[in-house]
């Protein structure tokens, strides 16, 4: 039973002592005008339709990012007749589709219109939007302003509500939409956004953080796995400090750091004269790891020859000395971290299969930066908080389009990178609001808004153009527009266009462009 028939069933009574009336008059007594539900998985994008429609129209705006959510708030309302606007994403990775969603509102006797939205179009999908009784079909990408006409158009013809009653006083629908990462603003973290030193607002972090509360809880072992730069080394940490081995030693050993002819001495020690200079016995980090917790960081570079060493450790609870004659038992709880794919590794041969399903009891994986955007702008300032100066005086502000670029990449290094980026604009930009052109030329590089931006920006003529002419021109316009936004400053205009300065200054040369800041 999917997720809406299950709400159908629960709100059955609810149904019946709601009256039936579908006098649209009545609806005149409330005095308000319609809401709008928006239901969008995609938050930045989510997040961008709201601000916009908020700002434009005086109507409320809800999110929701599933349509479960969207649903149990609706069957809540106290009267389902009051009229409202629903803008669906037609594929939701939560919960049932957009489509069964309006059939189900539908059938509950709900008063809305809605409009319906798909990044992939196809005639059998517009046909099915359709046959719902869509007011309009709008395939992604689009300009919020083209959304904004087409509420008013919908709430005015299908609800009865005049579009000029819409409208906020201060607004135009005519005004240029924002841009899509303007969704999000710069905050600093809440309490509830922090959790034993890491941050995160997101579901993936939520799940991440209460996974280790429970895991923390018991003697299992623990895989962590996720990209470079994410922080497992901090969830290895937390996860010690919330159990009860929390007054006992952590040890830790990065296994791909160490050589491998002395990474089994450093980990399970030596006995005097084992090998050429063991000129006395050692303890191992196993054997120091005691009662505590063991962390074994990039367990996926470890020598195969000591996996199966490990491997006993694990089954046994006891370690064997580089050259000793006898074992020795120990109590430390093992937790692995990796940023390699292990389950392929053993599909190649090159990780043990048994050692992998001991340490794989808890797998705890940590999402990259790109699956947590939300985060972003609360990281943010974290670590600018971090880094300035306790006089404030190299504080470091984000402009909106700065912070659109930010959001659109990638971030390869994940919060570790992020980091870097935000102590070095501290450093070089402090006491400034941060611009495009002060962001590394690889956030321009990597931004994968630019080239949707430009596809549609010229429309070929029937007879056809001279193509070399025109990207010269085009190429003319950019340069100069660029030296116009950084008032001339060649450096900043070079990392506007991801060019070289020495570059952009000979097709200056080549095509005599010359830029004079335009004086009052």
């Amino acid at each position: 039973m999917d997720d809406i028939n299950f709400l159908n069933k629960n709100y059955q009574d609810q149904d019946n002592a709601i009256e039936t009336s579908t006098e649209y008059d009545e609806l005149e007594q409330f005095g308000l005008n319609p809401k709008i539900f928006i239901v969008e998985d995609d938050k930045i994008l989510g997040l961008s339709i709201k601000k916009y429609l908020s700002k434009t129209l005086s109507c409320e705006v809800e999110l929701f990012t599933s349509s479960m959510d969207a649903m149990t708030h609706l069957m809540n309302l106290p009267n389902r007749k009051s009229p409202f606007c629903l803008i669906t994403d037609i594929s939701l990775e939560h919960g049932t589709d957009g489509l069964m969603l309006i059939d189900s509102l539908k059938e509950k006797g709900f008063n809305f219109v809605s409009i319906a939205m798909t990044g992939f179009a196809s005639i059998e999908t517009a046909i099915a939007a359709t046959k719902k009784g869509v007011y309009h079909y709008l395939t992604k990408p689009f300009e919020l302003e083209i959304l904004q006409k087409l509420v008013l158009e919908a709430i005015s013809n299908k609800l009865g509500v005049k579009s000029a009653l819409l409208l906020n006083e201060n607004s135009q629908s005519t005004k240029k939409s924002p841009k899509r990462g303007s969704g999000f603003e710069i905050e600093y973290p809440s309490d509830e956004d922090v959790f034993c030193g890491m941050i995160g607002r997101s579901k993936l972090m939520k799940d991440v953080f209460e996974r280790m509360q429970k895991v923390a809880l018991t003697e299992s072992t623990v895989l962590i796995t996720g990209p470079s730069g994410t922080g497992k080394e901090l969830i290895a940490s937390a996860i010690h400090n919330l159990s009860s081995r929390k007054s006992n030693p952590k040890i830790s050993v990065n296994c791909g750091a160490i050589p491998r002819d002395l990474l089994e001495s450093e980990l399970f020690g030596h006995v005097k004269g084992s090998f050429t200079g063991a000129i006395s016995s050692r303890k191992g980090r196993f054997e120091m790891a005691d009662h505590g917790t063991m962390f074994l960081d990039e367990i996926g570079d470890m020598p195969q020859m000591l996996q199966v060493k490990l491997l006993r450790v694990l089954q046994n609870q006891t370690i064997e000395p580089v050259g000793a004659t006898q074992t020795i038992d120990i109590d430390a709880r093992v937790i692995a971290a990796t940023h390699r794919d292990l389950e392929k590794m053993v599909e190649e041969g090159s990780f043990r299969e048994d050692l992998f399903y001991r340490l794989n009891v808890i797998p705890i994986r940590i999402p990259s930066l790109k699956e947590r955007k939300e985060d972003i702008p609360l990281l943010i300032s974290y670590f600018i908080k971090r880094y300035v100066s306790a006089d404030q005086s190299n504080y470091i502000s984000i402009s909106s389009d700065a912070l659109e670029l930010l959001l659109a990449y990638d971030w390869p290094g994940n919060v570790r990178e992020l980091e870097n980026i935000i102590e070095r604009l501290v450093i070089l930009r402090g006491g400034n609001e941060i611009q495009p052109e002060d962001l590394p030329t690889k956030i321009f590089r990597h931004n994968p808004l630019a080239t949707d931006h430009y596809k549609n920006i010229f429309d070929l003529p029937e007879d056809g153009v001279d193509l070399k002419r025109v990207l010269s021109d085009i190429e003319d316009s950019l340069i100069l527009q660029a030296l116009k936004h950084t008032g001339g400053n060649k450096n900043q205009a070079s990392k506007l266009l991801s060019l070289n300065r020495t570059t952009l200054i000979e097709k200056m040369k080549k095509k005599h462009l010359n830029f004079s800041e335009p004086t009052n």
